[in-house]
């Protein structure tokens, strides 16, 4: 929070979830009387800002952003900073100077409990989140007084049509009609042709996808084998890329299958699951089946593009990840979980500690109080009933999140201090 609370807001939105949800969001701060504006840094930001009175276009270089933000936040008389995701380096700078002037820092990102929620805390998420530093102690110290009732974790993503259609709209909009903004540069390795061909491919190929994965999955599921999941993320994700060991997926995968390999019984198998939103930009199948082969393992490890998480946890023994957020459906599970990134999940009563061989010879089963206890803490604070992508996921969201960013006290500091308001229960958003 700023530190001098002053009568009236000021809030400064960056680059957002695809789609329309940080102009809505705006739009309702302005009825309670905030002022709102907002930075594009290229033409998919300004096509989802529909006020451009409100609209400040960056157009310099990438270099030069840090001191004209420093001057936009004194002239405008910013308070407070909202954006997506705290890693890209435009909002590194931005994290730097609401930290230095005491501004009220708002951060999004995907729901830790994902799907159905999204997540939305002050000053860092995943691995520069408070919840880093809290312990499960004082989660159920918070917790005393709390009875909100405990819904499960749903079986589907959520709104992932809408999630690729604007992802795609997005990067259209920034390979055709970008020229005023040509000095941007994407937070992402890959350009912004291929990213906007790779969206487009992934619409085209769905129904072709759907079909691999249901034969993949019943192979499985209908198998008889007992099985270990290997839940994988996008290369590209800010949370592998900043809080992993790893430099990409093909060095995870290599200790995985070793390890699986070395300590897992020989009549277990191991199944590799891709992200939802796995493109195709790097050859996971391929070097799944290179690694099994070279582990003297084929034909016990399988690669699944996708699907429904829920359907494989129901048969599984263990998984392994570096820090996905699909993991905390193992944990509502009960079955044991190794992670090797940071991740706020990871606490030492519900996350193996062991090395990976012996994890998978005899794993460790978490605490599942605890983990309650946790999951609890985080749907009464940072997770937030509804969804950036579809209509109804957004009016689900927006009728809570707009008091708690107005609020005085943070997500956790208002469980803590007695301040919090009633939450939402869930509601499946489509």
């Amino acid at each position: 929070m700023p530190k001098h609370q002053p009568t009236e807001r000021h809030f400064l939105f960056l680059q957002g979830p695809h789609g329309p949800f940080f102009a809505r969001l705006a739009r309702m701060l302005r009825a309670a009387g905030a002022r709102t504006w907002r930075v594009g840094f290229n033409r998919g930001d300004a096509f989802f800002w529909s006020d451009r009175r409100r609209y400040i276009a960056y157009t310099g270089a990438p270099e030069d952003w840090p001191e004209t933000l420093a001057r936009i936040v004194a002239e405008k008389g910013i308070t407070d900073i909202a954006l997506y995701g705290d890693t890209r380096p435009i909002h590194a700078a931005a994290v730097a100077l609401a930290r230095r002037l005491g501004l009220g820092l708002h951060v999004f990102e995907e729901g830790y409990l994902r799907p159905y929620w999204v997540t939305y805390e002050r000053g860092g998420s995943n691995g520069n989140s408070q919840l880093m530093d809290l312990d499960i102690a004082r989660m159920r110290a918070a917790l005393a007084n709390a009875e909100l009732e405990m819904p499960e974790a749903p079986a589907r993503w959520g709104d992932m049509r809408q999630h690729i259609f604007y992802g795609a709209l997005y990067h259209a909009f920034v390979l055709l009609a970008n020229r005023r903004y040509a000095r941007f540069r994407p937070h992402r390795a890959m350009g912004v042709a291929q990213e906007f061909r790779l969206y487009l491919k992934r619409l085209f190929l769905m129904p072709w996808h759907w079909a691999d994965r249901v034969q993949a999955t019943w192979r499985i599921t209908h198998g008889g084998f007992p099985y270990h999941l290997a839940l994988l993320q996008l290369d590209h994700d800010a949370n592998f890329q900043m809080h992993s060991p790893f430099s990409g997926t093909p060095e995870f995968l290599e200790v995985v299958i070793a390890g699986f390999a070395k300590g897992a019984p020989t009549h277990h198998h191991l199944v590799v699951k891709a992200h939802p939103l796995e493109d195709g930009r790097t050859p996971q199948r391929r070097e799944v089946r290179r690694l099994a082969q070279l582990h003297g393992v084929t034909g016990r490890v399988h690669y699944v593009r996708g699907g429904k998480l829920a359907h494989m946890l129901d048969h599984a023994r263990s998984a392994v990840t570096v820090n996905s957020t699909a993991a905390q459906q193992v944990l509502w599970r009960g079955l044991p979980l190794k992670v090797f990134g940071d991740a706020v999940y990871a606490k030492p009563e519900f996350v193996s500690t062991q090395p990976i061989g012996e994890f998978f010879a005899r794993a460790a089963r978490p605490d599942s109080r605890a983990y309650r206890d946790y999951r609890h803490f985080l749907l009464e604070t940072s997770q937030i009933a509804g969804g950036y992508y579809s209509s109804s996921g957004r009016r689900q969201l927006l009728r809570q999140v707009v008091d708690m960013m107005l609020a005085d006290d943070d997500p956790y500091q208002a469980l803590m201090h007695g301040t919090a308001a009633p939450r939402q229960q869930l509601r499946i958003v489509k």
